[in-house]
């Protein structure tokens, strides 16, 4: 990847540099990359908060196996597994089928929402994070039910639920901005990954905010990459992980489901 690519092609993507000022709507804008109001930005931080119940906690996505054989065994080849995920599988799958299933969602596209769900449950390599998806999405469809969000009831129970797929119809019906939303599905990713490593590598807690400031600067640039992605370039090239989940599927002694 190219340095502008990696720099989100300028400045003005880079959150932790950019020049805040007020619209004369109340909202808050970061130098165009992420503009929402108030209640909008508490109900993101809801969606992506730690606190909620569904059970994110318990799934390291192939790292535990990746501990077990010694491919990470400290800081650098964390972040390096992290970062290396978040640049050629969260960035090019799971993010630009976000924004689709949001834009699906915001036209009322129900057909397009389930094309796109499925899709995305066709495109995870192993059977353990097929259900961890599911799993999750399941879960965060009980949530918005509670939150009064009818359109999530019959999810709970399909086959083909994703966690974007909720995910994105929470963002939609919160109001959330689709950059906003792609930001804040992807730090809650990588802090999951990073909550993961800490304690299976293990990790020092200082050494855990290092990987996820780390996670924290590449995003912008990724959410705008993603945002570009055109339909036929989506995709996963992550075989590591594929291999890693595999065989994660029969460690004797485990922590976490996937």
């Amino acid at each position: 990847m190219s340095t502008d690519e990696t720099n989100g092609h300028g400045a003005s993507t880079e959150l932790g540099s950019a020049q805040r000022s007020a619209s004369p709507e109340g909202a808050e804008t970061v130098s165009g990359f992420l503009r929402t109001d108030d209640m909008a930005l508490m109900r993101l931080l809801q969606i992506v908060s730690p606190a909620l119940p569904i059970g994110a906690f318990a799934y390291s996505q192939g790292l535990e196996q990746t501990v077990a054989e010694g491919w990470v065994t400290d800081e650098a080849e964390a972040a390096a597994w992290l970062l290396g995920l978040l640049e050629s599988s969260f960035a090019t799958l799971d993010l630009p089928v976000l924004a689709r299933l949001i834009t699906a969602w915001r036209a009322g596209d129900l057909a397009s929402v389930e094309r796109w769900s499925s899709w995305l449950t066709a495109c995870r390599p192993t059977r353990e994070i097929r259900a961890e998806d599911r799993q999750l999405g399941a879960a965060l469809a009980r949530v918005l039910v509670a939150l009064d969000l009818e359109d999530a009831a019959s999810w709970t129970t399909r086959t083909y639920v994703t966690h974007a797929a909720m995910f994105a119809l929470a963002a939609v019906r919160f109001d959330v901005p689709i950059e906003a939303a792609l930001a804040g599905h992807a730090f809650s990713w990588a802090e999951a990954i990073t909550s993961a490593a800490v304690r299976l590598v293990p990790l020092g807690q200082n050494a855990g905010q290092r990987l996820l400031a780390a996670a924290g600067a590449a995003i912008p640039a990724i959410v705008t990459r993603a945002l570009r992605l055109p339909d036929h370039e989506i995709g996963s090239a992550a075989p590591g992980q594929a291999i890693a989940s595999a065989r994660h599927e029969t460690l004797y002694s485990r922590l976490f489901r996937s």
